[in-house]
C-alpha cells in the first residue's frame, strides 16, 4: 500500500469525526510514514510497520469520546430547507420518544451489567461475614463449654470461607469481564458514528 492509499483509507474509516481531527491524524501519520521512510524503510515498509488500517482507526476511534463523535454527528453539514424543518417540527412526536427510548435501553442494559456485578460482590462479603461471624460464635460457645458445637461452628466456618475463595475468582472474572463488554458496547456505539459516511 502507498502512503496516499493509506491516509485516504485512513480518512474514509475516520468520517464523522471531527474535521480538525482528521486532519491531524492524517498529518501525524502522514509524517510517522515519512520519518520511517527517511530512517531507511520503503514506504510500504513504513506503512506494513504502523500496521493494518482498520487497527489503526479503531484505536483513534476508542480514544476520542463518545459525546465529541455525537456532536460531531448531529451537527449540521449544512443549512436546512424549508421543508426539512417542516418536517422534523411535524416527525418530533415520533422521533424523540424513539430516541428517548432508545437511550433509556442501552442506558438501562449498561447499569444492569453493573447491578449484577455488584451483587455478587455484595454476596462475596455477605459469605465472608458469616465465616467471620461463624469463628466468633464458636469462640463464644466454646468458652461457655459448648465444645462440639463450636467445633461445628469452626467447620461451617471453614466451609463458608472456602467457598467465598472461590466465589472471590468468579467476582473477579465477572468485573473483568463486564468491564470489556461495557467497552466494546461504547466502541460498538461510536463504530456506529464513524467511517459510515463516503467521503466526497
Amino acid at each position: 500500500m502507498r502512503k496516499q492509499e493509506f491516509l485516504d483509507a485512513l480518512k474514509s474509516g475516520l468520517t464523522g469525526l471531527p474535521q480538525e481531527d482528521i486532519g491531524e491524524r492524517l498529518t501525524f501519520y502522514g509524517e510517522m510514514i515519512d520519518d520511517r521512510m527517511e530512517e531507511g524503510l520503503t514506504e510500504e515498509e513504513a506503512i506494513a510497520a504502523i500496521g493494518p488500517v482498520e487497527n489503526v482507526v479503531n484505536e483513534i476511534v476508542a480514544e476520542t469520546p463518545l459525546t465529541k463523535i455525537v456532536k460531531e454527528k448531529i451537527k449540521p453539514k449544512r443549512r436546512m430547507k424549508a421543508w426539512e424543518v417542516i418536517m422534523l417540527i411535524l416527525g418530533f412526536p415520533l422521533w424523540f420518544p424513539l430516541s428517548i427510548v432508545a437511550f433509556v435501553l442501552i442506558l438501562v442494559f449498561y447499569i444492569v451489567l453493573w447491578v449484577v456485578v455488584i451483587c455478587l460482590w455484595v454476596i462475596e462479603l455477605a459469605i465472608w461475614a458469616c465465616a467471620l461471624f461463624a469463628f466468633v460464635a464458636a469462640v463464644l460457645y466454646m468458652a461457655r463449654g459448648y465444645v462440639a458445637f463450636g467445633i461445628v461452628l469452626i467447620g461451617a466456618g471453614l466451609f463458608v470461607a472456602g467457598f467465598s475463595i472461590f466465589l472471590f475468582f468468579a467476582c473477579k472474572a465477572a468485573t473483568v469481564g463486564t468491564a470489556k463488554l461495557a467497552k466494546k458496547i461504547v466502541h460498538g456505539i461510536k463504530r456506529l458514528f464513524v467511517g459510515k459516511e463516503k467521503t466526497k
